[in-house]
């Protein structure tokens, strides 16, 4: 009976090491590597007329204000996730952009000073402090300036998605997110073009020529194939969030006539994510600006 009892235990462990053996000598699947706790947020501001308070009153609140506030959220959320990272995984961009540039050097150098890339190897309490109260004060002294330049040259969104998007926000191994400050009209002398019933171009004037004003416009925009003309064929790498939409008071569809605009060319370009948001106030946008930048 001993020899038995033996001889089971002896081919148990035989077993059980046979077992340890081949687990041992299997290899580790690595998981594929996570890139979206690195952030490359970039802020491309429309500075056209939009932006002027003696053209565009509001007695809420100014539009080049609720885009200051918008501005402080974007960063603020940044920050947030910044500071929620061990130093080791450190490796997120910050950045402003206009298109066209403004002819004030000192807007010009405001943004590149507003342009802040965090590494391990660089991050400190100094450099996190810096970049709370640059884009805290900063944006305010641009748009000021911007105002006081009383220079308002259009905005040529179109072909910062054609010439400049792929370079200046998007990066490897990052999770890209562009949030764009306009009325959602775009107009710019220089680029204006049209093939077919699409343009490069909105303004409430094309909107009312095209007979977007009633109520069948969705109709009509699908059966002449309006829109914007394609500017780029993959953004499956980036994210937009659109803040400050602000249609003319004169067609109670311009809103969604504008809205449709953009996010059909969104669609087009296959963005991988986007919302579009009227000009509400900043209080009432923060926590969906920064839901749109803290949640995947």
């Amino acid at each position: 009976m001993k020899k038995i009892i033996i001889l089971t235990i002896s081919l148990l462990s035989v077993i059980s090491f046979s077992c340890k053996n081949d687990d041992e000598e299997k290899p580790v699947k690595k998981e594929p590597k996570d890139f979206s706790g690195n952030l490359n947020v970039s802020v491309l501001i429309d500075l056209s007329d939009r932006i002027d308070p003696k053209k565009y009153p509001n007695p809420t609140m100014e539009y080049y204000l609720r885009d200051v506030g918008y501005i402080n959220s974007v960063s603020q959320a940044f920050m947030d996730h910044v500071k929620g990272k061990k130093i080791k995984q450190m490796n997120d961009k910050i950045q402003m952009y206009f298109d066209p540039a403004p002819l004030n050097s000192d807007i010009n150098a405001i943004s590149k000073d507003l342009k802040f890339e965090i590494s391990k190897a660089n991050v400190s309490n100094e450099l996190l402090a810096k970049i709370e109260k640059s884009y805290k004060n900063d944006p305010l002294k641009l748009y000021q300036l911007a105002i006081k330049d009383d220079n308002y040259v259009g905005s040529d969104t179109w072909k910062f998605f054609q010439s400049r998007i792929n370079d200046y926000c998007i990066e490897k191994g990052h999770r890209n997110i562009l949030v764009i400050l306009t009325d959602g009209y775009i107009y710019f002398e220089n680029s204006l073009m049209k093939e077919e019933n699409k343009t490069s171009y909105l303004t409430s004037r094309l909107i009312r020529d095209n007979g977007l004003n009633k109520p069948d416009w969705n109709t009509i925009l699908t059966n002449k194939n309006l829109g914007f003309i394609k500017a780029n064929d993959d953004l499956s790498n980036l994210e937009i969030l659109v803040l400050g939409i602000n249609p003319s008071p004169n067609n109670p569809y311009e809103d969604k006539v504008i809205k449709a605009y953009w996010s059909k060319w969104f669609d087009e370009m296959k963005v991988k994510r986007f919302e579009i948001r009227t000009a509400e106030l900043p209080s009432d946008m923060d926590k969906i600006i920064k839901d749109f930048i803290l949640k995947k």
